[in-house]
């Protein structure tokens, strides 16, 4: 397999395939140690760079996934501390690719970012860890990241046992032009 160095030393490049699944790119540096290892999987690839550059940022090392099937690829074959998935994707939805990814790495927490309403029951019920609405504000999500990286190891057992549990959820912002101000 051919590597090749990600500009950003933060930023993983993934694999060009793994289990027959052909994905975008080689894999890029490993992180160094200590460095938490976040999954963002979403379609949109301004998503993907726009969050990927702000957990660089604060020193994350990022993986990213165009969609649900190549976030299982990269679960199967890289460390992985916390998954930032969105429902809304091509190729395998998100709540299909949540339910494989828990399912094989139940301890690893799941942040579900998305615009689809209504999802606030459904990400209880499943034991996810947070549920965003887009447009997510970029401090709750950094302050909702450090949270589950820090959880302890009950908290995470209560969650995947359907106990009641610590939960965030943001409802998203109102846009400029759905201000009452204006």
């Amino acid at each position: 397999m051919t590597k090749f160095r990600s500009p950003n030393p933060n930023l993983a490049q993934a694999p060009s395939s793994v289990g027959g699944v052909k994905l975008q790119a080689a894999a890029g540096p490993a992180p160094p140690p200590l460095r938490r290892r976040i999954l963002i999987v979403d379609d949109d690839p301004g998503v993907r760079s726009s969050l990927g550059a702000v957990l660089c940022e604060e020193g994350y090392f990022v993986l990213p996934a165009r969609d649900g099937q190549e976030a299982v690829a990269l679960a199967e074959v890289s460390e992985i501390d916390l998954v930032l998935l969105d429902l809304n994707m091509p190729v395998r939805d998100g709540w299909d690719t949540f339910e494989q990814l828990s399912r094989e790495h139940p301890l690893v927490p799941v942040i579900i970012a998305t615009a689809k309403p209504n999802q606030l029951f459904t990400a209880l019920g499943a034991g996810v860890g947070a549920l965003l609405e887009k447009p997510i504000e970029i401090p709750v999500l950094l302050a909702t990241i450090a949270r589950l990286l820090t959880e302890p190891r009950e908290e995470q057992l209560k969650r995947l046992a359907g106990k009641p549990a610590d939960f965030s959820f943001a409802r998203a912002y109102p846009s400029e032009t759905g201000r009452a101000d204006r």
